[in-house]
Formats: C-alpha cells, sequence, structure tokens
C-alpha cells in the first residue's frame, strides 16, 4: 500500500497547480494520464449495451468524444461513452463477424472502414439526412482482421488479411493496390508459401514505414516507397525484421497484435508466448537468419510482459498513458493486465469479461480505456476509485494457472494451418447465441442506402468462403 503522500504527490498536486494556473490543460493532462496513482484508481465506468455478438473491435474517435464500436452481429454503433448511450447504428454490409471498426480522421466522423470474416474491406459515409451509405472497398481471400489508417490523412489506409496479401487504399482512387503478398522467411531465401496476416499498423514518427504479424514469429517493417502497386513477388523485401532470439526459426509460435509507440518502439503479442517490446536497434535486418550468431549475442533482448495467456483468439495489444508508460493486453483468463512499460512490473489486474478479452483501446488524451471480448458488451474504466486499488490476493495463482495452460498448448507442434484451424475451431466452440437467419446475395461493388438502425443485410457472399455467419467467431 502506496502512502498517502506518494499517491498526493501522484495525482492531487497535479489537479492543484492546474486549478491554479500554474499548469496548462495540455501538460496537465499529459501528467494525469501517466501518473502511476491515476492508474492505480481506475475502475469500471459503465458498460455500453446494445450488440447481439462477441465485440471484437472498440474505436475512439480523434477527439475522443464518441467510441464506434463492430460485432458479430455485423453491426457498427456510435457511442456517447462519458454519457453511456447510442448515438446510432448501422449494418455494414459484411455478410461475418466484424473484425475492425475504424473512424477516418479529418471527416467530422463521416467517414468508417470496417473489415471482417468475410474478407470484404468497407466504407461507411454518414450522410446528413442520418442515413449511411455503405459500399464494398476491397476484397481479400479469408479474413481481414486489422486496418491501418495513415496517421492525420482523412484518405489512406492500408489492410491485411489470412490470404498474406497487403492491400493499400485511397478514397480518392476507385480500387486498392495490392503492395505485396508475404512469404516465409529462409535460410535460402527461396519462398516457401505465404505467411497470413492478423496485423498491421503504421509508425507514427514516419509513416512511410509500416509493420505486419502473423502466422509466424517475426515483425516484418516495411518501407512504403519500396513497395510496386501490382503485388510483384519482389515488393515483399521488408527493411527489417523483430524477434525474440530464442523464437527465430520456431514454428509453433505467431503474433496476433502489433502496436507502435509514439517514439517508434513495437509492441508484439505472440500466441502460447508473451508480450514484447522491441527497441529499433533491436532489429534483426531484412532476414533474421543473415545475421551471424555473434552478431546476434551483441543485440539487446525486448522487454517482455508476462502472466496472461493468449492462446484462443486473435488478441490485440496497446500502449497507456501520454507518453505510452503502460503496456495492456487482454488474456484467456478473462483479466486486463497492465504493466509498467520500463521494467515490465504487473501494475494492474481487472476482471474484464467472463471468458476472454480480446481488445483495449486507450482514449486519445483521458486516462479512460474502452475493452471488448466475447461478452456483448463494451465495458469502459477510467479512474473512479478513492485510493489506490491493489493487485487481487491471487494474482499468483491467476498468473501461474496462466503459464501452465500455455506451456501445455505449447507442447504441441502445430503447423500455421493447424493453428489458423485451432483458432477456427476455438470460435465454434463459444456460440453465444444464434442470429435470426440473413439472405446473402451476391452484391458486386454495388452501393447500399441504409437508415440507420435498419435491420436486414444484403452483402456479397464469396466463393469458397464456408464460415457459418451466425457463428460468434472468436477475434
Amino acid at each position: 500500500m502506496e502512502s498517502r503522500s506518494k499517491v498526493f504527490r501522484g495525482g492531487f498536486t497535479e489537479i492543484w497547480q492546474r486549478e491554479m494556473g500554474l499548469s496548462s490543460s495540455l501538460n496537465f493532462t499529459r501528467r494525469i494520464t501517466s501518473s502511476e496513482a491515476i492508474l492505480k484508481q481506475i475502475d469500471l465506468y459503465g458498460k455500453l449495451n446494445g450488440h447481439e455478438g462477441c465485440v471484437n473491435s472498440v474505436c475512439f474517435n480523434s477527439t475522443g468524444d464518441l467510441l464506434a464500436s463492430g460485432s458479430d452481429d455485423m453491426e457498427v454503433m456510435f457511442w456517447n461513452w462519458s454519457a453511456k448511450t447510442k448515438k446510432f447504428s448501422y449494418l455494414s454490409g459484411h455478410s461475418n463477424n466484424i473484425f475492425q471498426v475504424t473512424i477516418i480522421p479529418f471527416t467530422d466522423d463521416r467517414m468508417i472502414v470496417t473489415s471482417a470474416a468475410d474478407g470484404q474491406v468497407r466504407l461507411g459515409e454518414v450522410l446528413e439526412s442520418g442515413k449511411v451509405n455503405t459500399k464494398k472497398l476491397g476484397q481479400h481471400h479469408g479474413g481481414v482482421h486489422n486496418l491501418a489508417v495513415e496517421p492525420g490523412s482523412p484518405h489512406i489506409f492500408y489492410s491485411c488479411g489470412e490470404d498474406a496479401f497487403v492491400q493499400h487504399f485511397d478514397l480518392r482512387s476507385p480500387s486498392p493496390a495490392k503492395l505485396f503478398w508475404c512469404s516465409r522467411l529462409t535460410k535460402n531465401k527461396r519462398p516457401r508459401g505465404s505467411v497470413g496476416l492478423h496485423a498491421i499498423v503504421i509508425d507514427p514518427r514516419n509513416p512511410n514505414y509500416f509493420a505486419v504479424g502473423g502466422y509466424d514469429g517475426y515483425a516484418r517493417v516495411y518501407d512504403i516507397r519500396n513497395c510496386q502497386r501490382d503485388a510483384s513477388s519482389s515488393s515483399d523485401r521488408p527493411v527489417n525484421t523483430f524477434c525474440p532470439h530464442h523464437l527465430i526459426g520456431s514454428e509453433t509460435v505467431h503474433i496476433t497484435g502489433l502496436a507502435y509507440s509514439k517514439t517508434s518502439e513495437l509492441l508484439a503479442s505472440y500466441s502460447n508466448e508473451l508480450v514484447y517490446l522491441f527497441q529499433k536497434n533491436m532489429g534483426l535486418g531484412p532476414n533474421p537468419y543473415d545475421i551471424p550468431p555473434e552478431d546476434l549475442q551483441k543485440l539487446d533482448n525486448p522487454q517482455l510482459y508476462t502472466g496472461h495467456r493468449n492462446s484462443r483468439t486473435v488478441k490485440g495489444v496497446n500502449f497507456f498513458g501520454s507518453n505510452d508508460e503502460f503496456v495492456m493486453s487482454g488474456s484467456d483468463c478473462g483479466h486486463i493486465f497492465i504493466w509498467r512499460k520500463k521494467g515490465g512490473e504487473l501494475m494492474r489486474l481487472m476482471v474484464g469479461d467472463t471468458d476472454v478479452v480480446n481488445c483495449l483501446e486507450s482514449h486519445p488524451s483521458l486516462p479512460v480505456i474502452a475493452t471488448s471480448g466475447i461478452e456483448d458488451d463494451v465495458k469502459l474504466w477510467a479512474p473512479l476509485a478513492k485510493g489506490s486499488i491493489p493487485l487481487p490476493t491471487n494474482v499468483h495463482e491467476i498468473m501461474a494457472a496462466n503459464r501452465e495452460d500455455r506451456e501445455d498448448y505449447s507442447q504441441a507442434t502445430l503447423s500455421p494451418d493447424v493453428i489458423l484451424h485451432v483458432l477456427r475451431w476455438h470460435s465454434r466452440a463459444y456460440i453465444e447465441r444464434t442470429y435470426a437467419s440473413v439472405d446473402l446475395e451476391s452484391g458486386e461493388d454495388e452501393t447500399e442506402i441504409r437508415a440507420v438502425g435498419v435491420s436486414g443485410i444484403d452483402a456479397s457472399s464469396e466463393e469458397g468462403f464456408t464460415e457459418d455467419p451466425r457463428e460468434c467467431n472468436i477475434s
């Protein structure tokens, strides 16, 4: 238990300085958001109810006054999160579970891009009439778990899919460009099959660089200036790769989530492993197999974060704090883990779901967190407690159980194809409700105009796509 004086120094002094005019509003917000005292006062603020399926994506707008969410029910919902009320919702046009919802900046929150298990990337445009114009922008073969918007751009974003393709979208262009097909890294430099992708993030300090991760242990960094716009094999030329040294060459792990800090640190969450933080000087070069063992030993090891379990779902990972002072992740045990970034000390452990926590999103300026998982709600967290909330008394038992489950699971040697099958099998095992039957008509790139909140769907179905859209896919 921290002393009252330490808590006072960490939080209330800042409030007093702000009230006395001794601190600017910007500095005040930054210091409060990064305060450990404030972090230890974070508690459940409320729940946003309205979805009828697992909530797979949460996203604040640039000003932080709105929150968008996407779900297995194929709806996008906009919330006034501070009032805990829904502003509006619309049917996305997807024919399967939504995996990602992103609000395009500098569009007055009227342009929303989504991706889903049906492989589609879609645009929703909120009209003055209150209706929503939705259309398909692009298509992958297999699920699209992640989108990345170029910082500060109202036009440009990227997608990555289970088909191993990275696509570049410009809303001013009629069609996306396939940049490259992500292939496996080998010692002889000959392609040995594809790497299905889960995550894509853009370096905020230099948007020319972006990182991808998927069904192997390597986070690859690319320079958009080196990419051709025709998905030629020569475009798959990472400028750097990152991987914990003991996982180089491993066939049993893969990356489910990536995040860049404001200072270009790269955070990676590994399935059946841990969370790792890579500094820029920890890169292994374009191909990790080319680095001599003596040079590898000279490289610093990444900071690791332990205690959670990431085996059953495609989990994200994120930073918290005005200067990214903390790292946070969901877990198969239903808890939210928050660690101090420097040193990896566990600071908070909160129950976030009765089953699995997958998504965590920080407010752009306030010490507020939005989370979601298998349950059909969005949970909001804010510094409400009157004093510091300690770690639960059974924290060691929770972490030990997670470690044992992870070790038991990792004893089996699984190929990437088997890993993908296992993830889909888990998704079928956690169906929580059956949706009303919907007729899926084949519609190419036509545009649908939908009244906000109107039920029914008319979306394109892809040949060879066999997953039931009514299933609650864990992602």
